[in-house]
C-alpha cells in the first residue's frame, strides 16, 4: 500500500527517533506479539512467559523483554527475595496495543485453515515440487 493510500505523511514516517516503521517491526514481530498476549492478564515471571510463549528460547525472550521495557511497553520489577522474584507487566500503552492484537490473533485463528487452504492451492499450481517432499 502506497503512503497516497493510507493518509500518512513521510513526516509522519520519519518521525526523529523513532519512525513509525521501526515502532511497527518490533510491536508487530512475532515474539513481541506472543509475549504481549502473555503477559495481559497480570505480571508474570520470566519462566511462565518462557513456558507460555512456545518455541522461543530463553535469549530471545531475554532480548525480546529488554527491548519491550526500553519502549515503555512492560515493565520489569525485582522484589527482593532470595532468589529474586521477577514479574513484568505490560504498561497502560502496552494494554491498548493487546486490544488491537486481540482483533488481529482472533482473525488469524479465524482464518488460519483457510489460509493453509489456499497455500495447498497455490503451491500444487505454482511449486509442484513441494508436493513430493
Amino acid at each position: 500500500m502506497s503512503q497516497g493510500n493510507t493518509g500518512v505523511t513521510s513526516q509522519v514516517v520519519h518521525a526523529e527517533g523513532c519512525p513509525v516503521r521501526e515502532v511497527l517491526d518490533r510491536v508487530a514481530g512475532k515474539w513481541s506479539v506472543m509475549i504481549i498476549v502473555a503477559a495481559a492478564h497480570g505480571p508474570i515471571r520470566f519462566t511462565e512467559l518462557e513456558r507460555s510463549v512456545e518455541g522461543i528460547s530463553r535469549r530471545m525472550l531475554t532480548l525480546t523483554l529488554r527491548n519491550l521495557e526500553r519502549d515503555g511497553l512492560v515493565t520489569r520489577t525485582v522484589h527482593p527475595t532470595v532468589p529474586p522474584k521477577v514479574e513484568y507487566e505490560l504498561t497502560p500503552v502496552a494494554r491498548e496495543l493487546h486490544a488491537s492484537l486481540l482483533g488481529l490473533t482472533d482473525w488469524a485463528e479465524r482464518h488460519r485453515v483457510t489460509i493453509a487452504e489456499s497455500r495447498a492451492a497455490y503451491d500444487a499450481l505454482h511449486r509442484p515440487e513441494l508436493l513430493d517432499a
